[in-house]
């Protein structure tokens, strides 16, 4: 079974310091993806112009995974740490319960390109913590490669959620497949391009939660860039 958000559908949030696009609207009660998928809360695209900032939070020990796709951006938190992602790179962070943390476009010419992945508070306190690293085009490119995952297999950033992110660059005709065992789903997020998965057609920022399949199987065609996130069916919710 799929659940398709198409890049329109997504909630739009214009302003004058950034361009937002949420694939999960917790304030459309009337959306069945209000709440997000399996463990993911958030899966928000900012394209922001010199100096623009990635929306705010106060954090309440969620795990997030920022991508930069293009720019640099450079982060500040309420303990004084601070730092850049640049392009190619991903963050995995844990912020201390209620600490602000801000992060923005480096630049002053040049526009910024990035994703951020928000997973679900646990009931479980975890400890602050930031982990970076850089995933090369050449690394990810024809396959699904490892972003992070629990206990950093395969050289990952670590998780604490059972959840896993793959990242591909696919030229046109590559194919690739993720085996999803029993209990699993996944979400697919194309970042650029044009896809396949059986008689469905997914472009740029088109979404879509597969549950109760075996895999997920996609062909480009087109040069397409794509994250996958492989979760549990069914995420408990109840923290």
């Amino acid at each position: 079974m799929m659940s398709l958000r198409r890049a329109e559908a997504r909630h739009h949030d214009p302003h004058r310091r950034r361009k937002v696009w949420r694939t999960f609207d917790p304030r459309d009660r009337a959306d069945s993806l209000a709440d997000g998928f399996g463990a993911i809360e958030a899966i928000d695209e900012n394209r922001l112009p010199p100096r623009g900032d990635v929306p705010g939070y106060a954090a309440e020990q969620a795990e997030i995974v920022t991508y930069v796709r293009e720019g640099t951006i450079v982060y500040e938190d309420a303990m004084g740490h601070s730092g850049a992602i640049h392009a190619g790179e991903f963050q995995r962070i844990i912020a201390p319960l209620g600490a602000r943390y801000s992060e923005a476009n480096a630049s002053r010419i040049d526009w910024a390109h990035v994703f951020q992945i928000r997973l679900r508070r646990t009931a479980v306190a975890l400890e602050s913590g930031r982990e970076q690293r850089r995933f090369s085009v050449a690394e990810r490119r024809g396959g699904l490669w490892l972003i992070a995952s629990p206990y950093a297999r395969s050289g990952s950033l670590r998780l604490h959620h059972d959840t896993w992110i793959y990242s591909a660059v696919l030229e046109p005709g590559q194919h690739v497949v993720h085996r999803l065992t029993p209990g699993r789903a996944a979400w697919l997020h194309i970042v650029q391009g044009e896809v396949t998965s059986g008689d469905l057609v997914l472009t740029t920022g088109d979404g879509a939660g597969v549950t109760a399949e075996r895999s997920v199987s996609l062909t480009a065609r087109e040069d397409s860039e794509i994250l996958l996130l492989d979760v549990v069916e069914h995420e408990d919710r109840g923290l």
